[in-house]
């Protein structure tokens, strides 16, 4: 109790909300990572995951592959990855795009695969072509399970890129880092607590904003 109460203390620090090194610095740093590789992993993923929810083929691949991928330990990737690419950002950014397909993916061809068969029908008969049925009618009606698929993507990557900080990036990990270094364990727990809060608020904020894209009908529902 006395660690945590001193955690928040070190929080409340002035001197740590300011500075290179300052709370401010490093959560950019971690949401920019977060982006960097939930964006290069969704030009993967979500083409992939609309083909495969319009046109049914591969889906077993895919699912495959995607629990395969789930099953990586991201920590082992990125020691991999850094012995293979050097200290620097490509290791970690890479381990974190093979962590955030498996939802992408899912969430894409569940988007497609969740529309009413009747809807579809009823656009071909109207002499749509695939391409306008999958932009114009999957893809908006199946919005909300896309963007759970980005959510799920975005939070498990969040709660993750603080691992940056073991081959010498920055984000919140660094808190967690040296704290375990000099053996400051509220530092450590300061870090922590930050990781989780940026998530939690991150989770919120899509889970918000897939209620307001959710069809009408579905929303009543």
């Amino acid at each position: 109790m006395s660690q945590l109460l001193e955690a928040f203390s070190w929080l409340a620090d002035p001197t740590r909300w300011s500075g290179t090194d300052g709370i401010p610095t490093r959560l950019l740093e971690h949401l920019w990572y977060t982006a960097l590789g939930v964006v290069v992993a969704a030009v993967i993923a979500v083409p992939i995951g609309l083909f495969v929810g319009h046109t049914g083929r591969g889906r077993g691949l895919v699912v495959a592959l995607s629990g395969a991928a789930r099953a990586l330990p991201t920590l082992g990737l990125i020691t991999l990855f850094g012995l293979w690419l050097g200290i620097g950002l490509r290791a970690p950014i890479l381990a974190f795009v093979v962590l955030a397909i498996p939802s992408l993916l899912a969430g894409a061809y569940s988007a497609v695969e969740s529309v009413d068969p009747r809807t579809v029908d009823a656009a071909r008969a109207q002499g749509m072509t695939e391409w306008q049925i999958l932009s114009r009618v999957e893809a908006p009606l199946g919005m909300p399970l896309l963007i759970s698929g980005f959510r799920l993507a975005i939070v498990q990557v969040v709660a993750t890129v603080m691992l940056a900080s073991y081959i010498g990036n920055g984000g919140l990990g660094r808190f967690i880092f040296l704290g375990l270094q000099l053996q400051d364990y509220p530092q450590m727990l300061a870090g922590s607590i930050l990781v989780v809060a940026l998530a939690l608020v991150l989770d919120v904020a899509l889970r918000l904003l897939e209620r307001l894209l959710a069809p009408r009908g579905a929303a009543r529902g």
